[in-house]
């Protein structure tokens, strides 16, 4: 009798545990205080970094409309004229060409070729900061206001190695905008375009900066860009790059494109580049620069290989201008230029930008190597000549840096 109770037993048990099983595996929340099957517990002791924002609470700015509607009033279109004037036939210089063919190779047309592009207001003054290839050649240069005012701009300088220029219009109640700072820009920061593109009118574009210190991409001599994907289009040249508070970070200046619209990778000239070739244009209508006359050449693998050279910075001397500072200073053909001051030369760009911001007439320390041996000059700095007018041709003198 007690045999055949404890099998009783001992059978539904077996039934109950294999129940519990199949609840515990299909139907977990039916177990009251039960995880589902497989769940593992994190250790207690690993250390997560959680958001601490509801879902009730605002994570994004939903409108950019605040720094928007105070940047813009200070953007302008500029409208620049320039006469089309169609080249001489030298062979008309020949009295007998002349007397057969007549003199109509001495006719100039004066048809204006409208150009466009944008600018902003920097001081209540009336001057405007845009680009130097804006107004290049222009006869005649016309502003419009975003508030409907029109007038004719004075150029007060350019500075086409930076091609950055300066105009200067007398209006009252100018609004000027706000220049920001580059210490606390960082790449993913959200900006905003402002500009007439394709002379549709104002227009605002939101982006974010891709990337800071652009060069090495022949737009100008001194680059130093703000990559942003921000639309940038043919008349956004000269406009307002700014940030979402309204403040001027950079002057929208070339973009990047296949097919002569945005793609996505525009560049602007920083506000601490336009705001020191502002002040100087401003001060002295002109651009000083500093310059050493060497024409220094970048070290590839090829380079150092022929030179036997061990080190990846620095620049190998290609040439010297005669009579120059560098020539004064007994620097030669084959060094390799590793310091100025107390920086460390990595390459051209690095060496232009170092030596243009020494003031012409100062006394400057230069290090270099030459059959491997370090020599420290010393380097009394000269003046950076203007840059040509036209392309160069083979003979004309490029003058370095």
């Amino acid at each position: 009798m007690f045999r055949r109770f404890w099998l009783l037993f001992a059978q539904a048990v077996t039934i109950l545990l294999a129940l519990l099983f199949i609840i515990a595996t299909l139907k977990p929340q039916w177990l009251p205080g039960q995880r589902p099957f497989g769940y593992q517990s994190v250790n207690p002791t690993i250390a997560f970094q959680e958001t601490t924002n509801s879902l009730s609470e605002k994570t994004t700015q939903d409108s950019y409309a605040d720094g928007a509607q105070k940047a813009m009033p200070s953007v302008v279109s500029i409208f620049s004229n320039k006469k089309n004037r169609a080249k001489r036939d030298p062979r008309f210089d020949d009295p007998l060409f002349r007397y057969f063919f007549g003199d109509s190779g001495t006719a100039i047309r004066q048809e204006p070729v409208p150009s466009l592009g944008s600018g902003v207001i920097v001081s209540s003054q009336g001057y405007i900061l845009t680009n130097h290839h804006v107004i290049d050649g222009a006869d005649e240069i016309e502003i419009a206001l975003a508030d409907g005012r029109k007038a004719c701009a004075k150029l007060v300088g350019s500075d086409p190695e930076t091609d950055l220029t300066v105009l200067k219009i007398t209006l009252d109640n100018l609004p000027a905008i706000t220049l920001g700072g580059m210490e606390k820009v960082r790449v993913g920061d959200v900006v905003l375009a402002i500009g007439n593109p394709f002379g549709v009118g104002q227009t605002v574009t939101m982006g974010i900066i891709s990337a800071l210190g652009r060069n090495h991409l022949d737009i100008s001599t001194f680059e130093n860009f703000i990559q942003t994907d921000a639309a940038i289009n043919p008349g956004n040249s000269g406009g307002a790059l700014v940030d979402v508070h309204g403040n001027l970070l950079g002057i929208n200046t070339a973009i990047y494109s296949r097919s002569g619209g945005n793609m996505g990778i525009g560049f602007a000239i920083p506000i601490s580049t336009t705001r020191s070739v502002l002040e100087s244009i401003i001060t002295t209508g002109t651009v000083t620069r500093g310059w050493i006359g060497v024409e220094p050449q970048d070290i590839t693998a090829d380079i150092a290989e022929s030179f036997g050279l061990q080190q990846d910075s620095g620049v190998i001397i290609a040439g010297v201008v005669q009579g120059s500072p560098a020539d004064k200073a007994c620097i030669q053909p084959g060094d390799t230029l590793t310091k100025v001051g107390d920086t460390t030369i990595r390459d051209t760009t690095e060496l232009l930008n170092i030596i243009a911001q020494l003031k012409p007439g100062v006394s400057t320390a230069i290090q270099l190597k030459r059959k491997k041996k370090t020599i420290d000059l010393q380097v009394i700095v000269g003046k950076r000549p203007p840059p040509p007018k036209r392309p160069l041709e083979e003979g004309d003198d490029n003058s370095g840096y």
